[in-house]
């Protein structure tokens, strides 16, 4: 399941909970140390009948954790900081793998109404920021900048959900299919253009578009281009170069291009032909992919999404 759809089943779970007159909770993991497996913006809700959606730990300390909500130890009327891991012991009672530790914030959710508001701008695919005010409780919602994915101060917590990323396929084919499905598991918002009219797909892949605009359009018509990766697949200059030029003039973060070296080359003395530098030409990553000795199209493709991945994570 994608993070995407992880959250919106939680959100889903709260609601359905909350309409119906149960007291409700919502849990946030906002820091972790050493192997705990949930990064911090993951989520739990849970209800004073002892169930639960979502995941704050892979199973660890979810038990717990619904245990001591059910018993009214936690969420009160201001957001509740709880911390499992603290020492060995802890450590081995929770079952935390190698002395991970993580922390989370409690909050009791008492209206339905910003959660069913929440819920529907995520299914018309907004990018929506959810701000939580630790001293106050309140939560106020405003549209995702496309920057801050998750963010904790002394006084509020931000989190962003929805569709933020994307990721831009110039040329269809089976490498770009491979790619495509593959991506759509880490919940990228996929498009695959190719305006030639022989190179249609006969089976397109659910939940991606399929663009017939000529690849510079294509560029130039993205929103959110902070989270954009391009990947150039065409095998054809006339179309790759018309991607790539545009993408040069944009503020994607990953710009990639399938080729080898040799081809690389050319590439590069016809796009410094065209009037771009090489710090510019320097921002493709061609041969797009990580070496991993890449042969079949699902290895290439596998290889780019590593790529894109690494860098989005900032490694």
């Amino acid at each position: 399941m994608t993070e995407q759809a992880d959250d919106i089943e939680v959100l889903d779970g709260a609601l359905t909970w909350l309409q119906s007159g149960q007291q409700v909770a919502l849990a946030t993991v906002i820091r972790t140390w050493g192997s705990s497996p949930r990064p911090p913006g993951s989520l739990l809700a849970m209800n004073d009948s002892g169930q639960f959606v979502g995941s704050v730990s892979g199973g660890c300390v979810e038990e717990s954790l619904v245990a001591r909500y059910r018993d009214g130890e936690l969420a009160g009327p201001t957001p509740t900081m709880v911390d499992f891991g603290v020492d060995l012991q802890e450590t081995t009672r929770m079952g935390l793998p190698c002395g991970g530790r993580l922390e989370l914030l409690v909050e009791q959710l008492t209206d339905p109404d910003p959660i069913k508001q929440l819920r529907e701008r995520l299914r018309n695919g907004e990018l929506v920021a959810r701000k939580l005010d630790l001293i106050s409780g309140k939560t106020t919602l405003s549209s995702g900048d496309g920057g801050t994915e998750f963010m904790l101060s002394e006084t509020e917590l931000v989190k962003t959900f929805g569709p933020a990323w994307q990721l831009l396929i110039i040329g269809d084919g089976q490498l770009a299919q491979h790619l495509a499905s593959m991506a759509l598991h880490l919940d990228y918002r996929i498009i695959i253009c190719d305006p030639r009219e022989d190179f249609a797909h006969p089976f397109p892949l659910a939940n991606v578009q399929y663009s017939r605009e000529m690849p510079d359009d294509a560029v130039k018509g993205l929103s959110a281009q902070a989270r954009t990766a391009i990947v150039t697949l065409a095998h054809d200059p006339r179309q790759d170069d018309l991607g790539l030029s545009a993408a040069l003039e944009s503020q994607t973060f990953y710009i990639g291009a399938l080729g080898s070296q040799k081809s690389a080359q050319a590439r590069h003395k016809r796009l410094a032909y065209m009037g771009y530098s090489s710090e510019q030409i320097d921002r493709i990553h061609g041969p797009a992919g990580l070496h991993i000795g890449s042969k079949r199209p699902a290895e290439i493709a596998l290889s780019i999404l590593a790529q894109i991945t690494s860098i989005r994570n900032g490694t």
